[in-house]
């Protein structure tokens, strides 16, 4: 006889509501890209067709949001990952006073609301004089994507013996040696979670991008305005299973290479 329980009928039945409520909107997002019906939502669809995502391709004005929010994305995810790691290293390796209240701060920016991130940044640029580009809503997604390294690189660097540090130095390696041969493969999966799950935030992020892009558009903010002022309701959600895509396929990939040991996938945003 097994020595497992099956759950109760009612706890199933609960958590089957539960999921349910989290993923239909999103399936209805699919459902209504191949609708025949231009801008309403009729239930169920009169007819399905393809023809939306010939006409998403063929709209010009799409890909410029595209290439900004993929070219931000990059970017902010590269600074992350350099200052990320940093900052988990010395935090994790290093002991000195105010280590513990220097970590809350660096894990602060995904605590708060993203619209007292965006309005503080925005004030920060107004008083510097920075002009809106791009570099404005890399900074602004920056602040969120270092705090996802950290959280993963920590993790792995508490799992990391120092002996192995020692006997690199023992053996006559210098400092950029034993991060390099020694410190970084034991941190790659970490860091390549870390990255993927930067990049997915990064490219869907839209409050803290309201206030850090000016008049520029990526493509979340692209959908928001479409939605506003729909024009061809279907080609929006055509464009938002790109946007589900995108951020789905490094954020399960971040899961399976972080779940086998205590690092944490970006816990908190």
């Amino acid at each position: 006889m097994s020595s497992e329980t099956r759950p109760p009928v009612g706890l199933t039945v609960a958590a089957g509501l539960g999921l349910l409520f989290l993923h239909l909107p999103i399936l209805l997002i699919f459902l209504y890209a191949f609708t025949t019906e231009e801008r309403t939502y009729q239930f169920p669809p009169p007819g399905l067709t393809t023809k939306w995502f010939a006409v998403a391709w063929a709209r010009e004005d799409i890909w410029p949001p595209l290439y900004l929010s993929l070219k931000v994305a990059a970017i902010s995810t590269a600074l992350a990952l350099v200052l990320g790691t940093l900052a988990a290293a010395a935090m994790s390796r290093a002991r000195f006073f105010g280590r513990e209240q220097l970590s809350l701060l660096i894990l602060l920016p995904i605590a708060l609301p993203g619209i007292i991130t965006g309005m503080s940044l925005r004030s920060a640029f107004d008083v510097m004089g920075m002009p809106f580009s791009t570099w404005t809503i890399v900074l602004g997604h920056a602040t969120f994507c270092i705090v996802i390294v950290f959280n993963n690189a920590v993790a792995r660097f508490r799992r990391l013996s120092g002996s192995i540090v020692e006997a690199s130095a023992d053996l006559g390696a210098n400092g950029f040696q034993t991060f390099w041969h020694v410190i970084l493969p034991n941190l790659a999966s970490a860091l390549l979670a870390g990255g993927m799950l930067a990049f997915a935030l990064s490219f869907d992020e839209v409050i803290v991008t309201t206030f850090t892009a000016g008049q520029q558009s990526t493509l979340p903010i692209w959908m928001l305005n479409e939605l506003v002022r729909p024009r061809q309701r279907p080609v929006t959600n055509v464009v938002a299973i790109v946007v589900f895509a995108t951020t789905f396929v490094p954020i399960l990939l971040a899961y399976y290479l972080t779940r086998g040991g205590d690092d944490t996938a970006g816990a908190g945003k």
